[in-house]
């Protein structure tokens, strides 16, 4: 499992986006990704990333409304001086933008990584969560 997109299976669309963007800010860099699972049950949604190597003071988890945001830094910890034959470890800043169809209490999210799977339990707002209603006869 890789934590890197091969820039070389990028449709031509895609890298062509990529450079513009590269272009207009000199940081900019999407070579980092991670894959997710989103389950989403009647009262909250569950957000599942693989994240090996990664400590957990290097992520970052930001609720806006709908938007949740998962950023952070992946430390590859190279010896400088070192001669590698081999340097496949990626090492770099990722964030990945997920928005959900409702919104979010922002108040009681629970996050924990445990052997590099990251877990986000984000429950609905009050006013997202399906409501029974009864109909009285008259």
């Amino acid at each position: 499992m890789t934590l890197y997109i091969n820039p070389i299976r990028r449709s031509s669309k895609r890298w062509m986006l990529e450079e513009m963007k590269r272009n207009l800010n000199e940081s900019y860099r999407s070579d980092l990704t991670f894959p997710i699972d989103v389950r989403a049950d009647s009262d909250s949604y569950t957000i599942k990333a693989l994240l090996p190597g990664v400590e957990t003071d290097a992520l970052n988890i930001q609720i806006v409304n709908e938007t949740v945001t998962i950023s952070g830094e992946i430390k590859a910890n190279r010896e400088e001086d070192a001669h590698y034959l081999t340097s496949e470890r990626p090492e770099g800043k990722f964030q990945r933008i997920l928005s959900l169809p409702t919104e979010l209490d922002q108040d009681n999210v629970e996050a924990h990584l445990e052997n590099g799977v990251l877990t986000v339990l984000i429950p609905k707002a009050e006013k997202a969560k399906p409501r029974t209603i009864k109909v009285k006869a008259k």
